[in-house]
């Protein structure tokens, strides 16, 4: 679907977008800096500031919110050479496993975790930054190799040939909110203090060749090298424990975020792309496409259209927010979703308006049928394995 804005057009792989989205993107489209076209992918529902599932290019421009506050949140995929159907007792004991090892939701490890990207960062700095509060690293160190909460999970799944693959889906867990957070309120005063007039002041940005725009790319990089190690060593646990139980070793691996910006070339010019819930799918490029727990997910291939910015989803996207799932739907139904799949259950709500009710705010219910949305987007990617959940381990 294409149409045209106030502003630049709008190309949208999105059946009915909600109201609140489109006018998210409309508020795209008519940002200052805006460049040639918005994207919507169709997995696209409202976000903050910027749809998730939304791409936009941007001339000499960064967005932190059109980033998003879990900087890197993105996919891991790991193809195992076991083939065959595993035990659900065995499926229960390798859920279980992944639990006592990995730390979920608010939790992290009780020591801090190693890795050269927490020094090398303190090493180039040539001045603290705002947001680097007296906690902060010591939090973030403890929180590497954590899965987080929300629509976070790891999955093991199979695909058409029987073949064990794990994937999961994790980010940047606080520091990345921390950082987004910190150069908005900048960037907002910013463009305050310099008279520019925004659609939406959700949409406040940096020059990127700024002092402060390159203060945010430096600092959304480091939230991305975390967010891509985060993947790695929860991944590492994974093979190690599917390893143990199932005598498997693993053939191949793909880890990618879909919350950043990356300057690349588009339609002749030299543009930050910022894509927010959405993967990149340069032609040839292997990207991942989950579904919602109890719901197929996809290995794809780039196809590389430049009408969406050499694009595609993130995943099945939202049809109803995390309270009105709790609300609407019902408990047999969501069971019923999620038979045959091994899963820890879903906890009491503690906290919110709907205290005492079940959490179905990541119930295969809330979320929009995946075969749609991978039909939506034919022209985006190809698909080259199609994934059937057996367990999951939510956030």
């Amino acid at each position: 679907m294409s149409r045209k804005a106030s502003g630049i057009p709008l190309r949208s792989w999105c059946q009915d977008p909600e109201d609140l989205a489109m006018e998210q993107a409309e508020n795209l489209c008519r940002h200052p800096r805006a460049f040639h076209h918005i994207a919507l992918m169709p997995d696209c529902h409202p976000g903050y500031g910027m749809p998730i599932g939304g791409v936009a290019a941007f001339r000499n421009a960064i967005i932190p919110n059109a980033v998003g506050v879990d900087i890197g949140c993105g996919m891991g995929a790991a193809m195992s050479d076991f083939t065959g159907q595993p035990e659900r007792k065995t499926l229960v004991k390798i859920t279980e496993t992944i639990t006592s090892c990995i730390p979920a939701g608010f939790n992290r490890h009780k020591q801090d975790q190693k890795w050269e990207g927490f020094d090398s960062f303190l090493e180039n700095l040539s001045g603290k930054p705002g947001w680097l509060g007296k906690d902060t690293l010591s939090i973030a160190r403890q929180s590497l190799g954590t899965l987080g909460g929300g629509n976070h999970f790891i999955e093991i799944q199979k695909d058409g040939e029987d073949r064990i693959w794990v994937m999961l889906h994790s980010g940047s867990r606080n520091l990345g909110k921390t950082i987004a957070e910190y150069h908005h309120r900048k960037a907002l005063a910013e463009n305050r203090k310099d008279g520019i007039v925004l659609p939406s002041e959700d949409l406040a940005f940096f020059d990127t060749d700024s002092a402060r725009g390159m203060a945010y790319i430096r600092d959304m990089h480091f939230a991305l090298n975390f967010a891509k190690e985060n993947r790695r060593r929860m991944m590492d646990i994974v093979k190690k424990i599917l390893g143990d139980t199932l005598g498997c070793s693993f053939l191949q691996e793909i880890n990618i975020h879909h919350n950043y910006a990356a300057e690349e070339n588009h339609f002749g010019c030299r543009v930050w792309v910022h894509r927010k819930g959405a993967t990149s799918a340069q032609k040839g490029e292997k990207g991942i496409i989950p579904g919602s727990m109890g719901s197929p997910s996809y290995i794809v291939e780039g196809l590389g259209n430049p009408e969406s910015f050499c694009s595609c989803s993130h995943g099945a996207g939202r049809v109803m927010g995390r309270n009105e799932a709790c609300r609407k739907l019902d408990a047999a139904a969501v069971a019923a979703s999620m038979k045959g799949i091994v899963h820890g259950g879903f906890p009491t709500m503690k906290k919110g308006n709907l205290r005492g009710k079940q959490d179905f705010g990541e119930a295969p219910g809330a979320y929009k049928d995946i075969d749609t949305v991978m039909a939506a987007q034919a022209d985006l990617v190809k698909i080259l394995v199609k994934l059937q959940p057996l367990a999951v381990v939510k956030g």
